[in-house]
This record gives C-alpha cells, structure tokens and sequence, in this order.
C-alpha cells in the first residue's frame, strides 16, 4: 500500500450521516402498485385467475413497502433509534472488524482492543 492512499476508517457517526434512497423506493413502489394493479384487473377480466393472483401478491407487497416508506418519512431524516439499541453489533461499542489487520482504536494494535486479538506487550 502506499502511503498516500488514505483508508477510511469508521467513524461511528455513520448512523448519523447515512441516508436512504427513500423517495427512489416511493417512486418504485407507486410504479409496482400501478402496474401490478392494472395486471390484477387486466388478467380477471380475461379469466387468467393464476395470474391475477400472482399481481395480486405483487400488488399486496408493493402496498406493504408504500406503508413502510411514509412511516420511514416521515420519521424525518433525523431519526435515532433509542438508547437501548447499541451502535454497533455483538461487540457493544467495538466497531466491527473488517477483516484487515488496521488498527481499529489509536495504539490499540491489529485486534482492536478486544480480548484475545491484538498485540498484548508479553513475550
């Protein structure tokens, strides 16, 4: 590697500073629920039950995805979740290891900080 390649590291602000492509997901939701439902009629009008069913099914999940994305907007772009909920996975506060050997903490060594991993300073 060449040092003046700069490898970002996790900031634990990424939470934060993430969004999601929600207006994207509305947009191709309201496609899927149109057309599934023009297909729904289209194929019971002309006696095809099989797939009327499937747009059916379609048009139910694209419905299901329309109430997950309002209640996600409207949220607001600063929702947290509480604290309860921890900011990282199974290490609780240790952010997770991808797989290289960078330090993850300053001086912490390769493992991280975590027990077991890393450089302990014994012979």
């Amino acid at each position: 590697m060449l040092e003046s390649e700069v490898i970002a590291m996790r900031t634990g602000s990424e939470p934060v500073t993430a969004r999601s492509p929600l207006r994207m997901r509305l947009w191709l939701s309201l496609w899927g629920t149109a057309w599934a439902l023009f297909g729904l009629v289209a194929f019971s009008v002309n006696g095809r039950p099989g797939w009327a069913a499937a747009c059916a099914v379609v048009l139910l999940l694209a419905v299901v995805d329309l109430c997950v994305i309002t209640y996600r907007m409207r949220q607001g772009p600063r929702y947290q979740p509480g604290r309860d909920v921890p900011p990282y996975g199974p290490g609780r506060g240790v952010p997770p290891d991808h797989g290289d050997d960078r330090p993850r903490r300053p001086g912490t060594g390769a493992g991280g900080g975590r027990r077991g991993g890393g450089r302990t300073g014994a012979p």
